[in-house]
Order: C-alpha cells, then structure tokens, then sequence
C-alpha cells in the first residue's frame, strides 16, 4: 500500500484511504469531517496585534492547561487586521481565519463561530473596529474562534519625548521622502515643535533622526488620520517602528503644524488653501487605444497580461466601462501594456472605493510618483466609468462579489501540467497536456516521465497570472511512494503552491475535477 503524504489545511481536514481487493482492485475512499487541529503552538499576527505582520515573531496565544486544543489570549487589541498561524515564519502555511472577509470584532464581541484554515486566496482576516484588551479563545477540537471584550485600554500616563530635533517626512512634505533631509521642524521650547509652510497632497510621519526608516516614528493610531480644512482628524499620537501609519493630506495649502511631545498631541491649522494646479498635460484629453485595470483588489493582480480591458464607448472615444469583481486592495488604470508608462491615477492617493462609489471623481495621468492607486474597502461587483477627456471617474456599486463554491466541480475540455518537472518545463504557451477521460469529463490522466522539480495545473495556455490547481501546502512531495487522494486548491497569485517531485521516474498522475482531488502512482 502506498504511503500517504500527510497534506493540513482546509477548513474541513480530509482523511484519504485507499483499499486494495483481493483481486487487485483499487477503490478509492474520501472521508470528510472536522477533525481536530493538532499544534502544541498558536500564533497570531496582523497590524491589530502587539507584534504586527512580523511572521518571524508573531504574538503567541497560550494553550490551556485542562485542554491542549483551547488556546487563549488576553491583551491588548488594537484597530486593524488579524490571521492566526499555527506556526512562525511563512506566508505560504495554512492559516486560521473569519468564514467571511472583514469580519468585525467590536466591544460587542464575538460569540464563538466556526472559522476556516487554508493557505493563499481568498486572504480573510477579522478586522477589529474597537481597540481594547480583548480575551480570545480558539477551539482547534471544535473548529471555533471566540472574542471577548474586556475593557478599555488603561490610559497610561505619557513619558515625554526628548528630543533636540524633530522631522517630517512623505511625499506631502516639502522634501518629499529623503530620509538623509527629511524636512525639519522648529523648536519652540522643550516640548513644542511646529512647521509653518506648505504641505501638498499625500502622507508624512516624523521622525527624530535622520538617515534610517528603521528607527521608531512619530505616527497617528491608525493609519490614514486625515489633515484637512477642518485640522487634524485625531489628535493623539503615536511612537513607534509599526504598522506603518501615516496622516493623510487631503487638502493642499500652507499649514501651521503643531507637536506636543510632552502630551503626545498634534494640531493642524490651515493658512491657505493652495490653488488646484493641474499636473503637467492634466488638462489635455488622455489619448489611448486601451483602458485596462490592475492591482491586488483583482483576481488577475498585477499582472499585464490577464488584465482586464475596459470597452471604449462607441460615440465617445474618450470614455471607457467596465464592470470589475473588486476585492478588497489597490486598483489602478494603464493605457500601455508598459509598467513604465503614465498609469491613470487618483487625485489623492488612497481614494475609497465603496458601496456608496469613489470618494472623489478626478483623475491624473502620469508617471512615476507618486503611485497613487484606489483603494477598495467593500468587496463587490462595481461598473468603472472613465472620462478620459474631463478627467473623471464614476464608480457605482452593482451587488456582492459571487463566492466561489470551493467543492463545486471545475468544468474543462483541457488540463495541463506545467513545470521544471515536466517535460515541457515552465513553457506556459506550450504546457503539458493530460487525457481527458472517456467515461468521466471530470477525470484527466497523465502517464509519463517527471524529473525532480515542481509543478502545477492549469486549464489555459500563455498566462501566468490565470488560476492553477496547486497543493493545499507547497513543496507536497511526490516520490516511489506516490500520493494517494487529497484535495486541492484552484486559485491565482500567492502563494505560488507546487507539488514537488523528489525522485523522477514515470508517474501516473490523476487529478479529478469533480472532487477536487489529485493522486499520484509511481510506476517506475
């Protein structure tokens, strides 16, 4: 009986077994339950945790000491995203995560639900919306993750900053992002520091020191307070060397900026509001023979060659549409199949997009920095319209992003495999084809030579950054022991899962598309 390469990781584990007859005969049997998760560690990680998205030292959780499969955590929380790992070290490991993308922990808390574990896409996450000291209790024998809030954060009392000198740094700054000159503010008295002078749109952070953006910053609590006509949106401050928050100029003009390093405070007043002063060519028609949309917000990321085209208008040469599956991440428009070609851009960088639309309609076209990008903060369907002559963009919200049924039978009249362990290599225009089977559309079989390597399957020709049937862990091993049935995951991008051959010989590769399952057999 072959070996079975033991495969951990989707949100209910499958157990493979296979039976031989007396005659020889091999029927194959799938068992799916739930069974429990067995680590004797717990991690978790996010910019909401203590040690942010350091994978190299997540925050622990601690196992009970009646039940070795109940992990605990208790502390702070802070707003933001969060995934639990069972171990540190790789983004490509399975993952704990929500049973749906966002979902929001508050004061309210979170009474205990089923999560799911997978590694690669869809990249869910709980979003805490209330920081707090929260207690967390994961279940890994009952698939079950709960929150509870504790209580507020105790207002520790604030040691002043001392400092000689204080620094602001970013692209609304005057000296932009050149940490060796960052741009300098005036000292006051011991604790007061302010800056009086012109801020354009975009981020900044301060620092105390010069030369290194390793050192700990001056930074708001979350990312993206906002400094506009009305001040500063929140006035406490922040230091440290993570997550990366930063303010957020929306409104370009002459600023007085004012720091407390003693209270941890910061004031904003707008002096002037800066005149609108079109980019170079910004208020030329964008001339294109194409509109495409690319970022990690789409199933086809940042790739150039699955990106999705917009359709130009027939009676108007200057408007372009489309209807765009909208993840939650960064977009942006290019016209040249060329990354150093003018890309279409938001005015501010960061624009939301949302089931509401896009937080504001003007749009600029250059290139280089800064690499303003839209951002998505409700998955959905959405229809894009580009004005390429007026310069603006309308977003309008169409429904739900269709979930994909991970179990659902994948339909195809052609599969292939494609790889350095394959004999066409990693030649995506000319892969390795499988046999589609005779008495069962969804079975396809390979049988011949591998080399030591890796690879994975696909339905097209010619693109990488379509979807390809992977391992549900990477690097799963094939060798004279074979792999007997275990399911596995059909999606783009990252992490870039491969099966990985570890002796050649000839193989015998099954994968069926009904049940989403792959099998191996060396044959010699």
């Amino acid at each position: 009986m072959k070996s079975i390469s033991k495969i951990f990781g989707l949100a209910a584990l499958s157990l493979t077994a296979a039976l031989t007859s007396c005659e020889g005969e091999k029927d194959l049997i799938i068992i799916e339950e739930d069974l429990p998760i067995k680590t004797s560690t717990l991690y978790m990680v996010g910019d909401a945790t203590p040690n942010g998205w350091s994978i190299d030292s997540p925050t622990p959780l601690t196992p009970s000491e009646e039940d070795a499969l109940i992990f605990t955590y208790e502390g702070k929380l802070s707003r933001g995203e969060m995934k639990v790992c069972l171990t540190p070290g790789s983004w490509d490991a399975p993952f704990i995560r929500p049973a749906e993308a966002g979902r929001e922990v508050s004061k309210a808390g979170l009474p205990a639900e089923t999560f799911v574990m997978h590694a690669g896409d869809p990249d869910l996450k709980w979003k805490i919306v209330d920081e707090g000291i929260y207690k967390l209790i994961f279940n890994l024998r009952n698939w079950t993750a709960e929150f509870q809030y504790v209580s507020d954060i105790p207002k520790e009392p604030k040691t002043p900053i001392e400092t000689e000198a204080l620094y602001m740094v970013g692209d609304a700054t005057p000296n932009g992002w050149n940490i060796d000159a960052p741009t300098q503010l005036t000292k006051e008295s011991q604790y007061i520091f302010s800056f009086e002078g012109d801020l354009k749109k975009g981020e900044m952070k301060c620092c105390m020191t010069t030369g290194s953006f390793e050192v700990e910053f001056i930074r708001p609590t979350v990312d993206g307070v906002e400094i506009n006509r009305d001040g500063v949106a929140e006035s406490e401050f922040t230091k440290s060397t993570g997550p990366d928050n930063k303010w957020r100029v929306t409104v370009a003009g002459k600023y007085k900026l004012t720091f407390d390093l003693q209270n941890w405070t910061i004031a904003a007043q707008l002096l002037e509001e800066a005149p609108e002063e079109p980019l170079p060519g910004e208020n030329d028609p964008i001339e294109a023979e194409m509109v495409y949309a690319i970022g990690d917000a789409l199933a086809s990321g940042w790739g150039l060659d699955a990106a999705p085209l917009l359709t130009v208008d027939a009676a108007n040469k200057y408007i372009y549409t489309g209807e765009l599956t909208l993840s939650y991440g960064d977009v942006k428009f290019g016209t040249k199949k060329n990354f150093d070609d003018p890309y279409i851009h938001p005015v501010t960088p960061g624009c939301s997009i949302s089931k509401t639309g896009v937080a504001e309609s003007g749009i600029t076209f250059y290139a280089g920095d800064p690499d303003g990008k839209w951002r998505v903060d409700d998955e959905g369907i959405y229809k894009v319209t580009l004005d390429l002559e007026k310069h603006t963009i309308a977003v309008a919200y169409l429904g739900d992003k269709p979930t994909e049924d991970s179990n659902a039978p994948i339909a195809t009249d052609v599969l292939y495999i494609v790889g350095d362990a394959t004999p066409t290599g990693w030649n995506i225009d000319a892969p390795t084809a499988l046999v589609k089977s005779a008495d069962d559309p969804y079975v396809f079989t390979y049988e011949g030579q591998l080399t030591v390597g890796e690879f994975k399957a696909c339905l097209t020709t010619g693109s990488f950054e379509a979807k390809f049937i992977r391992p549900e862990v990477g690097g799963t091993e094939l060798d004279h022991n074979g792999l007997i049935a275990t399911k596995f995951l059909y999606y783009a991008g990252d992490p870039d899962n491969k099966w990985k051959v570890t002796e050649a010989g000839k193989y015998k590769l099954t994968f069926d598309l009904k049940n989403r399952t792959f099998a191996a057999t060396f044959v010699e």
